[in-house]
């Protein structure tokens, strides 16, 4: 998967933003092999989705002995049929072992970089946790591109992250520097809006849950 990288640090490979433009939306994983079922089971076999799918669920959902690292050409084929990616979320626990927090990193780059090889358009999912994870969470991505985060189950919506999170999100800038973050989740909040200030776009997407209890709330 890594043939004709280039690497850095721990061996991390380099990933290439190869998006050409900022995503119209983003699905998660679940929602698009669910999409894929229901295409396939009507024959529809080069249905497009103008989306890009994600992995801001939980690991169980994509990383298993029949997840995408391992049943990768099945990942595939069903990404082939949506506008392009974000690298998967591994989890990457503060409580993790070092090593396996950095497999995980390793694994998104590495995932991203061969499914750019495939042609798909690809933006680097940025994971960030307590400031150890500074020596290795922005290795592999590209300076001065687009990025993207996850902030649902997290991040600035709860005080006791809230700090990590602003921490991280100020280093991943002043390391990376991103002219657009994209936010699968809330974007408000006093660190987006000093990032905004920067100049550096913002651009968020309602996450699955805020548009079930949206759709729920509407129908009552």
């Amino acid at each position: 998967m890594t043939e004709g990288a280039s690497f850095g640090k721990y061996d991390i490979p380099f990933c290439p933003t190869t998006a050409a433009e900022v995503p119209k939306d983003q699905v998660t994983w679940e929602e698009a092999r669910n999409i894929h079922r229901k295409h396939i089971a009507r024959k529809d076999n080069d249905y497009f989705i103008n989306a890009y799918i994600n992995w801001y669920i939980d690991d169980y959902k994509f990383d298993s002995s029949r997840g995408i690292w391992h049943d990768y050409n099945f990942a595939l084929n069903v990404i082939k049929h949506f506008a392009g990616i974000i690298t998967p979320d591994f989890s990457t626990y503060q409580d993790f072992p070092y090593p396996i927090k950095i497999d995980a990193t390793y694994r998104m780059r590495t995932f991203g970089y061969w499914l750019g090889k495939q042609g798909i358009s690809v933006i680097n999912n940025v994971r960030w946790g307590t400031e150890e994870s500074y020596d290795y969470c922005f290795e592999g991505i590209p300076k001065n591109s687009i990025v993207s985060i996850g902030t649902v189950g997290g991040g600035p919506r709860k005080l006791a992250d809230r700090e990590r999170f602003e921490t991280g999100l100020y280093k991943m800038v002043e390391i990376l520097r991103p002219h657009t973050i994209l936010v699968y989740g809330s974007a408000n909040g006093t660190c987006f809006d000093t990032l905004r200030k920067r100049g550096i776009s913002i651009v968020s997407y309602q996450s699955r849950t805020a548009r079930f209890y949206e759709g729920r709330n509407r129908n009552q």
